[in-house]
């Protein structure tokens, strides 16, 4: 072996950059983010071949001078540290590393001039070669251009994907950074035309972060967007929840952002899939964009190069600031629906329209809106108990609800007008399955049995928060082998885990020991079930698989217990679910992230006939 010796500054660069700049996307959100944090309010991208060729971004930030721009290309010089403490981190930027970097492995230039300087100036740097300042033209801020990424190490060049994948990483790189600063104009050019242009919103922060959410995730999301606001022992959530009824497939339109700075972290998306766990089935995701505001002593942003991880001081807090934020905020959106189920519903009965696929939120089949899984057993007997919403209404006892008539009512009967119901009044059953309801403006179709069964499940989620779960004691305690870190995290959480009816203790190093399980889950694999609680515990820090379990049990025992598809029901009893819905929320969707309504508005209708 030779002797032990010192790196050359070009080699130590190169290695800097492969951990700072793993592809063009990575440059322009450094190079991005440099402008934010100079003060721009106009930050305007251009990228050739994917960020290949030339990168080049240019703000009307506050610039540099001569002495600043030859610093800013030395490595760990910066700006944004002035009191030299890494626990009070307020800007984007901190390390000082990505512009030495760059220009480690292309050809960068950098030309700026500070407001109120007589001349801007220039400096290249040129695959690590840095060479002297010269004066140049070029309005107050900074234009920063990339030519050739990664000349200076081919090797790298070799595991670039496609320019199409390259361009789209770069493009949401900078939506990600755009959805924070609405305030802040942005643009992106392949060299050829724009792909976006956003101008800077104005007005409230909520109203203005709405309208670049809308112009980024898609006019449907601001349509059907649900405010967060909430706050918990220091910290401030704010944001947008999509309804339930808008998902998708994956977790890409998932957007969570801490101070500002965009994130990707495990513990907030173990929070975001826990909010919905009740509304969606578990292969959709939801549609959000959460902004956490914390004192930045509670969160170590210097976890990763690329600074998309973070760390906070307290989880358990932030995790329960963003459940119950967002919990909150779909129980404040009643029995509403998103309106996509409605454009949906028109697009199918349109001239040409293609067939309307099943919807992916749930399963079909038999009699049911969602195939239960087979019930355990006493399931059905425990059903019973929540069979129907109508017994308080025998045959021979007169309606609990305002009767709906038709225009031949009779003078001096006075009912309710439409108007004053957000489901309309019933007006007749299609085919034993589906009510139709007249509202002031239109029609709402109703699935009675997607309906029920999510009526039947939030009586039965009360019932469990008010009396508990209820356990059966394992006539042999069942001992179950783990790793020892796993056994410590349930043996942690014991009291917890209690609450949800299973009782464990620790028996001995590496292993628990069950002697209570919950008595609504019947018979089930304990061993399975306590290992998975402790992986979870170990990824997310809750035990989402437990809850989740007696979900599905309750989700089974209200499909059973619900009023069934092809059951005729009275008028009385249409209504009398109308109203049910109305009062209760979550009910526009299902168990299983189903819309139980649709809802057709006079306008739309007419444009189907050519009225419009």
């Amino acid at each position: 072996m030779t002797t032990i010796r010192k790196l050359p500054d070009t080699l130590v660069n190169q290695i800097a950059a492969g951990e700072v700049v793993e592809r063009p996307a990575s440059a322009i959100k450094e190079l991005v983010e440099n402008a934010i944090d100079a003060g721009a309010t106009r930050i305007d991208v251009v990228a050739r071949d994917g960020g290949r060729t030339l990168i080049s971004v240019t703000d009307d930030g506050r610039g540099m001078d001569r002495q600043e721009l030859s610093l800013a290309v030395q490595r760990h010089a910066t700006s944004k540290l002035p009191d030299g403490d890494l626990t009070d981190i307020k800007s984007m930027g901190f390390r000082g590393e990505a512009l030495p970097s760059i220009g480690a492995v292309g050809r960068l230039t950098i030309t700026s001039k500070p407001a109120g300087a007589d001349s801007a100036w220039r400096i290249q740097v040129d695959g690590g070669q840095v060479g002297e300042p010269e004066p140049a033209a070029h309005p107050t801020g900074t234009r920063v251009e990339l030519r050739d990424l990664f000349y200076a190490t081919p090797a790298r060049l070799k595991f670039l994907r496609g320019e199409r994948s390259e361009a789209t990483a770069l493009a949401d790189v900078i939506n990600r950074l755009a959805m924070a600063r609405p305030d802040i104009g942005f643009s992106l050019n392949n060299g050829e035309k724009d792909k976006f242009r956003y101008a800077p919103e104005t007005g409230d922060l909520f109203d203005a972060r709405l309208a670049r959410l809308g112009r980024i995730m898609g006019r449907d999301f601001a349509a059907n967007a649900l405010a967060l606001d909430a706050t918990r022992e220091g910290a401030r959530l704010t944001g947008y929840a999509g309804l339930p009824t808008l998902n998708r497939g994956n977790a890409q339109h998932q957007y969570l952002f801490v101070n500002g700075r965009p994130v990707r972290d495990r513990l907030l998306v173990g929070a975001v899939r826990g909010a919905y766990a009740d509304f969606l089935a578990r292969n959709r995701h939801p549609m959000v964009a959460l902004f956490l505001e914390v004192d930045p002593g509670a969160v170590d942003v210097n976890v990763h190069p690329a600074k998309a991880e973070v760390r906070f001081r307290d989880s358990g807090n932030i995790r329960g600031l963003i459940v119950g934020g967002l919990r909150h905020a779909l129980a404040e959106a009643g029995h509403r629906a998103s309106t996509t189920v409605a454009a949906a519903a028109l697009g199918a009965v349109q001239p040409g329209a293609a067939p309307m696929r099943e919807y992916q939120g749930g399963h079909g089949g038999g009699n049911y809106a969602y195939r239960p899984a087979n019930p355990s057993r006493g399931l059905a007997e425990a059903a019973a108990a929540f069979q129907s919403p109508f017994d308080h209404m025998p045959p021979s006892a007169p309606p609990s609800v305002p009767t709906f008539t038709t225009d031949e009512q009779p003078e001096g009967n006075e009912p309710r007008p439409v108007r004053d119901y957000p489901l309309g009044a019933a007006r007749a059953q299609m085919h034993n399955t589906y009510i139709v309801a007249q509202t002031a403006d239109g029609l709402v179709v109703v699935d009675q049995h997607a309906a029920h069964e999510r009526l039947v499940y939030e009586r039965m989620k009360a019932a469990l928060a008010d009396h508990g779960v209820a356990r059966q004691g394992l006539l042999l305690p069942e001992v179950v082998e783990l790793d020892e870190a796993g056994a410590r995290r349930l043996g942690e959480r014991a009291d917890e885990l209690a609450e949800l009816g299973l009782v464990l203790e620790p028996f001995g190093e590496g292993a628990v020991m069950v002697r209570e399980a919950p008595a609504m889950l019947g018979e089930t694999d304990i061993q399975g079930m306590v290992r998975d609680l402790a992986d979870e515990l170990a990824e997310l820090g809750q035990a989402l698989s437990l809850r989740e379990r007696l979900a599905d049990v309750c989700s089974t025992m209200a499909c059973h217990g619900s009023v069934r598809a092809g059951r005729r029901l009275t008028l009385d009893e249409m209504n009398a679910l109308l109203r049910q819905m109305e009062a209760t929320p979550h009910s526009g969707q299902c168990n299983h992230g189903r819309p139980t309504y649709v809802e057709l508005k006079l306008a739309d209708i007419e444009k189907l006939f050519g009225r419009r």
